[in-house]
């Protein structure tokens, strides 16, 4: 069984708790992004994404993900973002507006995914 079948996601209660950063640069905590690149400018579109898609991935509490995420930007963000499909199962059932807009998006099916890189 793969990794991303098995490992524990965390998932908001609710989207309105989620009130982290929108715009400017970022830096995530280790234990979120060890990557040796945990710096984003949320400014530019494909930061931002890959930022929310390495909190979604590595949050370890609810409480990384309000502090990190913001409801209405990650509804925003959804349709367009790669994610193991077993995470975007777990919040698309939590949240009905995130399979929404995923399935209005043109041209998204599988685990989503759409053209972030273009900053």
């Amino acid at each position: 069984m793969p990794y991303g079948d098995r490992r524990p996601y965390v998932v908001a209660d609710t989207l309105a708790e989620l009130r982290g950063p929108t715009s400017g640069a970022v830096v995530l905590p280790h234990h979120l992004d060890w990557s040796g690149n945990a710096g984003y400018d949320l400014d530019r579109p494909a930061r931002l994404a890959s930022m929310y898609r390495t909190v979604l991935v590595e949050a370890a509490t609810k409480g990384d993900l309000r502090a990190w995420l913001d409801g209405a930007l990650l509804v925003h963000l959804w349709p367009a973002m790669w994610l193991p499909a077993r995470l975007r199962g777990l919040w698309e059932r939590q949240f009905a507006e995130l399979a929404t807009a995923r399935s209005v998006e043109p041209g998204q099916g599988g685990g989503g995914g759409g053209d972030l890189s273009g900053d």
